[in-house]
């Protein structure tokens, strides 16, 4: 008789272990269904824990849950536009674009739920997560320009731009993700070189900037 294999022994996870497991089961459910749609007991369920536990880790229920979740997604997402700063700046801005439409491809419901608003769990702290990866994704934009000191119109039209980005990711999920994502990456890119066009006729560091991009390649 072949001897059984031995059980493996059980591991206690640590609190930030047992943390990040919570949040990934969170975050799961989140990404494709509405807030409103998931309870305490689907992400204990999806955890494999009892309900009991995640409210130790989260005392605040599923709004402070919803809102934690919210942070590590909104964590990943401002790394979508992580990006060395090496070589022509549309082929950089392209990558950005391919992780950021990969992220909102694999969380389509969510994303769509936290942008559109309405949820019955958003706050002014939710709102403030979500405006804060926008300012991050400018940030990143204006360091990739190289810009130290930008003017208005400059800011402006980069915070427009990230805008008509979350409007057409919106409108492609609704499209059923038509365009491919390259398309769109594409088009939006090509969107970017003329917002800027638009505003460096009125603009001098704007048209400077535009010059050195086009001139980049």
């Amino acid at each position: 008789m072949t001897p059984a294999a031995p059980t493996p022994a059980y591991r206690r996870l640590s609190v930030e272990e047992r943390r990040s497991q919570l949040l990934a089961a969170a975050l799961s459910l989140f990404a494709n269904h509405a807030p409103e749609d998931v309870s305490l007991d689907d992400v204990a369920e999806t955890a494999g824990v009892s309900r009991p536990l995640v409210y130790r880790y989260f005392p605040g229920g599923k709004q402070q849950l919803y809102e934690a979740a919210l942070r590590s997604a909104a964590e990943e997402l401002q790394h979508c536009f992580d990006e060395p700063r090496q070589g022509p700046l549309l082929p950089r801005l392209s990558r950005a674009l391919d992780r950021y439409l990969a992220f909102v491809d694999q969380h389509d419901t969510g994303f769509s739920a936290l942008l559109q608003g309405g949820s019955v769990v958003e706050t002014s702290r939710t709102t403030a997560i979500v405006d804060g990866v926008r300012r991050a994704a400018a940030d990143h934009i204006i360091s990739h320009l190289q810009v130290t000191d930008p003017g208005p119109r400059l800011r402006m039209t980069i915070r427009m731009w990230i805008t008509a980005v979350e409007a057409a990711s919106l409108i492609w999920l609704d499209e059923d993700k038509q365009p491919p994502a390259e398309e769109l990456r594409d088009w939006l890119v090509e969107q970017f070189v003329a917002v800027l066009s638009v505003t460096a006729r009125r603009d001098p560091q704007t048209d400077a900037l535009v010059r050195a991009v086009l001139a980049d390649g």
